[in-house]
């Protein structure tokens, strides 16, 4: 009988490890690589036009540390919108590069209802990858720039976040001073290429 009882503790046990195994694998994993590309304009400020932001932009997860490097590569320029015919050159376009990095920030997940990240039209839903850092910034290679003489950093909030249909569609960046003086302290808005696990796109 003892013999018996164990038998069916232990297969209890196994089928009880097999269930939790099983809902595990059946619950999401949260990619850990990110990319896509930013697509934006700034604030119109002391002008007639605003800039264009374009570029390629990556995030990868740490999932042991709870952390994330971040990495963009932008073209920056003033926009023909608003421009005379006469104005429309290189030289009056102002074209310019800024690449921006950030090493081991803050990863937390949150809900859309968080202020830490902007509301769209139409809303996103799910959780939100929030990643919190200072990052440095280049200025045509240089980390001496015009807007941070002191070759410093400046603090930067990413949001990934998206739909049911696309879990992550959607990418923000929200600059701090002295970085917001250039690039505005509006969200700058782009949109997720790729979410994959361990790099596999």
């Amino acid at each position: 009988m003892k013999t018996k009882t164990s038998w069916w503790t232990a297969s209890g046990v196994a089928v009880l490890v097999l269930a939790v195994a099983i809902v595990a694998l059946a619950q999401p994993r949260t990619p850990t690589r990110f990319g896509g590309v930013i697509n934006d304009y700034t604030p119109i400020s002391g002008g007639t036009t605003a800039y264009e932001v374009r570029g390629p932009w990556n995030l990868n997860l740490n999932p042991e540390s709870n952390t994330a490097d971040f990495s963009a590569a932008l073209t920056m320029e003033l926009s023909v919108l608003g421009q005379s015919t006469a104005n429309v050159s290189a030289a009056s376009l102002t074209q310019h590069t800024h690449h921006i990095t950030m090493k081991d920030a803050a990863v937390s997940f949150q809900t859309v209802d968080t202020t830490d990240c902007p509301a769209f039209k139409p809303p996103t839903s799910g959780s939100v990858v929030v990643v919190t850092g200072n990052a440095s910034i280049t200025a045509n290679g240089n980390v001496i720039t015009p807007f941070d003489p002191s070759g410093g950093t400046s603090p930067l909030t990413v949001c990934v976040s998206g739909g049911p249909n696309v879990p992550y569609a959607n990418v923000t960046l929200q600059f701090g001073t002295p970085a917001s003086t250039h690039f505005g302290s509006q969200a700058i808005h782009g949109v997720v290429r790729h979410a994959s696990l361990d790099g596999h796109h």
